[in-house]
């Protein structure tokens, strides 16, 4: 049986799950909603203030389904209750960010400005500190949106492995290359 999808997800106070007809799951929390459309197969029931995630046989892909729906709704869970958060910074000369209202404007060493619209369940806020890089932090109850917003930031100017500039998630390490040798002979 899947590790994870036989964990029983446990609904913090303020969190009701309602699981229609059609096997959408709704989550609703104090931050917002989120719903997602179960396979079929796979059986979702609510007892009190714990949500199971059964399925019917062992074969594969039933298997495949049993964890990633469980993962899934868990997300929705800790989304709509607690939210998520992701810290990015940028590191290089003259890099900048800057937001106005879901628009993001990115100073990354391009010849131009790159402005990204934002989704509208996304909400960021950067921040400039003096002799620190620019910082930009992502909110939203989406686990999936705001790995995908995060993750395409991240592609404009990935962190190059010689000095490290580019946007990089905060804490993340990078394997750093050395240079040329200067051992001419």
């Amino acid at each position: 049986m899947s590790r994870i999808g036989k964990l029983p997800v446990n609904l913090p106070a303020g969190v009701a799950v309602t699981v229609s007809d059609d096997n959408v799951v709704s989550v609703k929390g104090p931050l917002g909603t989120l719903s997602q459309k179960v396979d079929s197969d796979i059986s979702v029931s609510v007892e009190g203030d714990v949500l199971t995630v059964a399925r019917p046989t062992n074969q594969p892909r039933h298997r495949s389904l049993h964890g990633l729906y469980r993962a899934l709704i868990n997300n929705m869970v800790v989304g709509v209750s607690k939210g998520y958060e992701i810290k990015q910074e940028l590191i290089g000369v003259g890099y900048k960010v800057d937001v106005k209202g879901q628009v993001v404007e990115l100073s990354l060493g391009y010849s131009h400005d790159i402005h990204l619209m934002l989704p509208p369940e996304v909400k960021a806020e950067a921040v400039t500190e003096k002799k620190g890089n620019p910082t930009l932090t992502l909110r939203s109850i989406d686990k999936q949106l705001i790995g995908q917003v995060a993750a395409k930031i991240r592609s404009l100017r990935k962190p190059e492995p010689y000095k490290g500039k580019g946007v990089r998630f905060l804490g993340e390490q990078l394997r750093r290359k050395a240079g040329k040798s200067a051992n001419a002979k």
